[in-house]
């Protein structure tokens, strides 16, 4: 921050606290203008070498921590609506953490496209992969509803064009309303408690989730964060020779006609 900014703002904080003190003291009117700078890629061949000469030694021990290949992708996969690869397998995931704590795979799994922040490559998976695509702390939660509940839950869910899900099949119209409903290969039960795995952040009824409120039964496991869960996959399916796949299953499909 320039020199003169930094008095302008200071004048703006010390006038007010003396405004609180003293009525008589008179109040002027200061109007700051700025402008924006874009962050792009043009300023990696702007560096200042002092300055990367600083930071030099924690960018290798942060390296040295987050660089190491803990498995390997067998394909790319991205995160978007209504569908993807990426969303459908930490979906997935997702669903099968329940099991250490209800004794089962929950019936539904839901993740929010907003949490999903970057691709995974084919290739090698490092710490940071799993850190650039899911960057939040957000905790499992494991929450029951009303089949009926649940479809109230997949109207609110379709109007922001689809989360990823697992284990739910649903079809739309173009206009966006659900026409076809299922939980595995079973239509919705008005009336069975169906138990549905997602993270805090949406239990608390987040992007339009505002359902999730109605549930029945709720439990959240702060240590168990989603990233954590996900890179511990990753880690238990390397140790079998194996690399991360993912597949299209028709699990949104929005009709054009």
């Amino acid at each position: 921050m320039k020199s003169n900014q930094f008095l302008i703002l200071s004048t703006i904080f010390l006038g007010a606290g003396l405004v609180g003190f003293s009525s008589c003291r008179s109040v002027k009117s200061i109007t700051i203008t700025g402008s924006r700078t874009e962050m792009t890629a043009k300023w990696d061949s702007m560096s200042n070498e002092k300055a990367m000469a600083l930071f030099a030694p924690y960018k290798a021990k942060v390296d040295s921590i987050m660089d190491p290949v803990i498995g390997t992708s067998a394909m790319d996969m991205t995160a978007r609506r209504p569908e993807s690869l990426l969303s459908n397998l930490i979906a997935d995931v997702l669903r099968n953490s329940a099991t250490p704590y209800t004794g089962h795979p929950a019936d539904i799994a839901i993740i929010n496209m907003g949490g999903l922040r970057n691709s995974l490559s084919a290739g090698d998976i490092t710490y940071r992969n799993i850190y650039e695509i899911l960057p939040f702390e957000n905790a499992l939660c494991i929450l029951s509803l009303r089949g009926k509940d649940v479809k109230e839950l997949m109207k609110d869910l379709i109007k922001g064009g689809g989360e990823g899900l697992s284990n739910v099949y649903m079809t739309v119209n173009k206009e966006m309303d659900i026409i076809d409903l299922k939980i595995g290969a079973e239509p919705v039960n008005d009336e069975q408690l169906y138990e549905i795995a997602t993270v805090d952040y949406l239990a608390e009824g987040n992007d339009r989730m505002t359902t999730f409120k109605r549930a029945e039964k709720r439990l959240c496991v702060e240590k168990a964060t989603i990233r954590d869960i996900f890179m511990e996959y990753v880690k238990s399916e390397a140790a079998q020779g194996r690399s991360l796949t993912s597949k299209m299953e028709g699990r949104i499909t929005i009709l054009e006609n």
